[in-house]
């Protein structure tokens, strides 16, 4: 195996419940209560994967580990380690061999650049945007002011890179990050005297960076807001948890109408959902489910939400229920690049290494005279829906084996004194409102509105039925009015589970908590929860800013330790 953890009786602990006997070894040491072999009494919230979920790794790698699901089965293990080949390695822009298919357009070459250490990304220093930097994980938010809506001339995961002889759709090394100083009303000091400090990001993309833009096309007016990838640890857990239950967290916060901005009204209204996600595009049957990842609550069922998507659309890698390349929604792309001149003048030699054998006729027209009608060649080659396929099923299998499989790692210092009270102000504080602390899963049938893990597919994914595991997030999109907010202002409640090992485990300067990763402590990310009289958290904030030093650290240090 490559794997990086210790070795446990993974049987023992799945046929015979929570003997942890053999689950700690030197890297936890001293971090597990009361440092013996056979720790007895740990309370739940300690496994916060559950049985099936959870790992007791708590170094560098700790958000690497398999589930005991996958531990326990000799084939989920072997897919699991070629699905985190696939994860750590990058693609290539070959036409053949292990790993080609990158480009013609993309955005990062592999999905690591984005995940350091698999989990949270890093926020970047001031300057460039450089996307080749590992750990890069902000992903470019460019807008309609007027409507919140994405434009429609890129790439809703913008494109900043390409593969000769196309161009990039946005051309990176003008594009500029600064960062900002902010004072909040309480000028950034509480009242025994402790001072803080708050920041925020900027990000500026010019129109002369816009391929299309300089091409003549009017882009019109837009904005750009800066998002950071997630965790992807323990999204299998969240998977789990049943429709019904998510229904029931609604439905019980619309009646409860304790926040000030409610519900997203398009999310849920009136006891009903008035959004759910559906896919009709890539062999689903327009099957609705409830939204449950990313910040803007913009996909379904792990089996066709962002990582299924960014394994194909971050590489523009094609895989056999998506034989066409990631572009913008307006074709602006495919028509500015079949008309330049550049573009046309090293296609003929780009395409008859794409395809040798004449595969594609649309690709090689001829007008009468025998030369080559590039420009209506370049066209139907980025619009084609029938592009030979470069990620096999069986390496997106493997790659949903191991997105699926990833453990959350144990709480630390759940034992600790200081750590106990921290949980227990956290709750009456009012956090664990939305930050609900725990979920029991459901019966974890798998669901792809892809279609595509059905039948035998389906069995090959690890599943976590009837768990109780600890988040702390209600998957519900709530309101924080900060300066210079995410699109649109509404934000899933982001999972805090494991997010206190980020620095450990991605060897970040920072710990990077927030949408944008903003707050470099967690004592800042609660601050920023306080900003502004609008934040559904506004009166939770008013209350920590009155506890004692002591009782303030003890919830930053529980928060660290879950």
């Amino acid at each position: 195996m490559l794997l990086k953890k210790h070795s446990f009786y993974v049987m023992a602990l799945l046929c015979a419940g929570l003997s942890l006997a053999a689950c700690q070894d030197d890297e936890v040491s001293g971090e597990v209560p009361g440092g013996g072999e056979e720790p007895t009494d740990l309370p739940d919230w300690y496994y916060t994967g559950g049985e099936l979920g959870t790992s007791f790794v708590s170094s560098q790698t700790a958000f690497e580990q398999p589930t005991p699901v996958v531990d326990a089965d000799a084939n989920m293990t072997d897919c699991f380690n070629r699905g985190e080949q696939l994860f750590e390695k990058p693609f290539t822009t070959n036409f053949s061999g292990v790993r080609h298919g990158l480009g013609p357009v993309y955005i990062r070459t592999s999905c690591t650049h984005c995940h350091p250490g698999y989990g949270h990304g890093k926020s970047q220093p001031e300057g460039s945007f450089n996307t080749t930097q590992i750990g890069n994980g902000y992903l470019l938010v460019v807008y309609n002011p007027a409507t919140n809506a994405y434009v429609s001339w890129l790439a809703g995961m913008p494109q900043t890179k390409a593969v000769a002889p196309f161009k990039e759709p946005l051309d990176e090394s003008q594009i500029s990050l600064s960062w900002h100083e902010y004072t909040d009303a309480w000028n950034n000091e509480f009242p025994d005297g402790e001072t803080y400090s708050l920041r925020y990001p900027e990000v500026e993309i010019p129109q002369s960076a816009i391929y299309v833009a300089n091409k003549g096309y009017d882009v019109g007016s837009y904005e750009v807001r800066l998002e950071s990838t997630i965790g992807i640890y323990g999204t299998g857990l969240l998977d789990a948890i049943s429709d019904e239950d998510l229904k029931a967290e609604y439905t019980k916060q619309e009646q409860d109408g304790y926040l000030k901005n409610g519900l997203n009204p398009n999310i849920f209204a009136n006891g009903e959902w008035t959004g759910q996600y559906a896919n009709t595009t890539q062999g689903g049957d327009g099957t609705k489910y409830p939204y449950r990842y990313t910040y803007a609550l913009s996909r379904g069922p792990l089996q066709d939400a962002a990582g299924a998507n960014a394994f194909w659309n971050i590489t523009n890698a094609t895989r056999s229920d998506r034989r066409f390349h990631y572009l913008d929604a307006a074709g602006t792309y495919a028509l500015y690049s079949s008309q330049d001149p550049e573009v046309q003048a090293g296609f003929r030699e780009y395409i008859e290494e794409a395809d040798p054998e004449r595969n594609h006729a649309d690709w090689h027209i001829q007008r009468p005279d025998g030369t080559y009608d590039e420009e209506q060649n370049i066209y139907n080659y980025l619009n084609s829906k029938e592009l030979d396929v470069e990620v096999s099923d069986q390496n997106y299998i493997d790659l949903m084996v191991w997105h699926r499989g990833l453990a959350v790692p144990a709480a630390r210092n759940v034992d600790d004194e200081e750590v106990l009270r921290g949980k227990q102000l956290f709750e009456e504080l009012g956090c664990a409102y939305c930050h609900k602390p725990s979920w029991t899963t459901g019966s974890d049938e798998i669901r792809d509105p892809a279609r595509f893990f059905v039948g035998e597919r389906a069995d090959q994914l690890p599943r976590y039925p009837y768990q109780k595991i600890w988040p702390y997030s209600d998957m519900v999109q709530h309101k924080l009015h900060m300066v210079n907010d995410i699109r649109t202002g509404w934000c899933r409640t982001t999972p805090l589970w494991g997010r206190g090992l980020h620095q450990r485990c991605t060897g970040a300067e920072y710990a990077d908590r927030l949408h944008d990763c903003r707050a470099r402590t967690t004592l800042e990310a609660i601050m920023w929860h306080g900003t502004s009289t609008e934040s559904d958290a506004y009166e939770t904030v008013v209350k920590f800013r009155e506890l004692s030093k002591e009782d303030r650290d003890a919830v930053v240090k529980f928060l660290d330790s879950i």
